[in-house]
């Protein structure tokens, strides 16, 4: 409508935008209209910017005083359930050395529970053997220090944990000879006693003794974390993995979202990743040719603006840094590393793969080595090939090591990637260390993905590393590692502003929400970060100190800090 005709239409009707942003400094993240100065909102959407909406009135104007907006930053895989819960554990991953730990658990295991006893379970998160001088808890001092009380310690990759005595009595699994399961190891020593550490899918010998959470504790999870997110400007996030699997936490998961979304609990919009072990047949009509799904034939895309399904998620292999992952050549850490492993008989992924996709599904491939990202590229180009363009984007979650060669047949097979910039800082050195320089040139990419025209979205995969979107986009910038060095090739820095589309318009597209979130555009979302500063206008080494104003979902703020900018 002209400007002329809004401006009628407003003094005859009494109409009046809900929100006028003014005096600011917008990055639109829309290349044909990059900045504006201000911005109207109307039933939660942008009506427009600048000269469309500088003859209305708002219910409510906000005076930024230059501070930088930007689209609201989206995290395009991280694990909030379990990000929540551990905002409510024991934390080690704040104390060097196993002793601390020790110390930490035995102050839990003499803290008194609501009703009074000093038993259950003992949750603890954080834990990385590099910390610690790469030693692992000793499962006797274990014992000792939890007064009989079952442990479980989840390994900050969440590719295995740490357990005690009695949590493997539980689970029956302390005996000698008990089976590894498929895709996981309890690992033993020398004489066939277990240390503890248990990998991959082994987790879930222990995790089932504690699961399904209740939805009351899922719910207060969500909104301890997305409270979090709301702090650091996040408007939209992906969660990948609930339902099953060792990263689900309840087979009604989905219902503790929706819960938290009607209450008010949730402060930020969700995509939610069922795990492919929740799929089971579909009794269709055999013209359908229908394979595996959720009751009612439900799949990729259902769903509204504020809570929908993504892609479903599959585990191919496991960590880096817990050297699982299945790679093509020997770790280097020490002799006898080995290789990894897939988590599942590679063929039977496939066709599992492969039935979920003909039933509506995107999927997720989590895929670390080289070898899984090969599996996964060849799967998904397949699944296109037989059954057409997926409903959102296929995806490979981490994709960290990526050969050269593996580079062309990944943007042929239109697959987007996430791989994670908050790993280089914290784990950055220790993956070198496993890789070799030469693999390491190759692991988490950035110029090389953008360059071949492949999405690669921003994403933290929180709570393994830091989940701040801007320390994020600085390290896409600046590669550093805890020690000062670059890690990989110092080919792949990307710019500034390439970091910020990573988390707003290219993390829209590979998450298949394009059309209503990722710049400010007429027509999509309100959803805004505001900034004292503009990121891809300072030295890159303050991105990540810029402080976050206000976050906006819909037009309506989950943060607010402004009055101390305007102080």
């Amino acid at each position: 409508m002209p400007a002329a005709a809004t401006e009628q239409s407003s003094q005859n009707s009494g109409f009046q935008l809900d929100l006028l942003l003014h005096n600011a400094n917008v990055l639109t993240m829309d290349p044909w209209r990059p900045r504006a100065t201000s911005i109207g909102v109307l039933g939660g959407r942008i009506l427009g910017m600048d000269d469309d909406v500088a003859s209305l009135t708002a219910r409510e104007e906000v005076d930024l005083r230059g501070a930088c907006v930007t689209p609201g930053f989206i995290d395009a895989h991280c694990h909030t359930t379990w990000f929540g819960l551990g905002l409510a554990e024991v934390d080690v991953s704040k104390v060097r050395g196993v002793e601390a730990i020790y110390s930490l658990l035995a102050e839990a295991a003499a803290m008194e529970r609501d009703d009074g006893s000093a038993d259950g379970w003992i949750m603890a998160t954080g834990f990385n053997q590099k910390d610690h001088f790469g030693e692992f808890p000793d499962i006797a001092k274990l014992d000792a220090v939890t007064a009989g009380r079952p442990l479980f310690i989840r390994h900050t990759s969440g590719h295995m944990a740490v357990v005690n005595s009695a949590a493997l009595r539980l689970a029956g699994a302390d005996i000698a000879g008990f089976p590894d399961p498929d895709g996981g190891v309890i690992v033993r020593d020398d004489d066939g006693n277990p240390t503890g550490l248990v990998q991959e899918t082994a987790q879930n010998l222990i995790q089932d003794l504690i699961r399904p959470y209740p939805r009351d504790a899922i719910v207060a999870a969500l909104e301890r974390a997305t409270a979090q997110y709301a702090r650091e400007g996040i408007t939209s996030f992906t969660e990948a993995g609930i339902g099953g699997g060792w990263i689900g936490h309840s087979p009604a998961e989905f219902s503790a979202y929706f819960f938290a979304q009607r209450t008010g609990q949730l402060h930020a919009r969700a995509q939610l990743m069922p795990t492919i072990d929740v799929l089971h047949s579909i009794n269709a009509a055999e013209s359908d040719v229908f394979g595996n799904g959720l009751d009612l034939g439900i799949a990729s895309g259902f769903g509204n603006d504020y809570l929908s399904l993504g892609p479903v998620k599959v585990f191919l292999d496991g960590s880096l840094i817990g050297e699982t992952a299945a790679m093509s050549e020997d770790y280097c850490s020490h002799p006898g590393a080995g290789r990894g492993y897939f988590q599942a008989d590679p063929l039977a992924m496939w066709e599992q793969i492969l039935d979920a996709y003909r039933s509506g599904w995107a999927i997720a491939a989590h895929a670390i080595g080289d070898r899984a990202v090969g599996l996964a590229i060849d799967v998904l180009t397949e699944c296109r090939e037989r059954y057409g363009a997926p409903v959102v984007p296929n995806r490979i979650e981490h994709c960290s090591l990526t050969r050269p060669d593996q580079m062309k047949p990944l943007a042929d097979a239109g697959i987007a990637v996430t791989p994670q910039a908050s790993f280089f800082f914290s784990m950055g050195d220790q993956i070198t260390r496993e890789l070799g320089e030469e693999r390491s040139n190759w692991a988490y990419r950035a110029r090389s993905f953008i360059d071949a025209g492949i999405r690669m979205a921003g994403s933290s995969d929180r709570p393994v590393a830091d989940g701040q979107p801007l320390r994020g986009m600085q390290a896409f910038v600046d590669r550093q590692t805890d020690s000062g060095q670059t890690f990989g090739d110092p080919g792949e820095f990307i710019t500034a502003a390439e970091a910020l589309a990573a988390y707003t318009t290219v993390a829209a597209e590979a998450t298949g929400l394009a059309d209503s979130r990722g710049s400010i555009t007429p027509g999509k979302l309100a959803d805004f970060a505001v900034l004292a500063e503009d990121p891809t206008d300072v030295p890159t080494d303050r991105i990540s100190g810029i402080a976050v104003l206000a976050t906006m979902v819909g037009g309506k703020f989950t943060h607010n800090e402004l009055h101390a900018f305007r102080s």
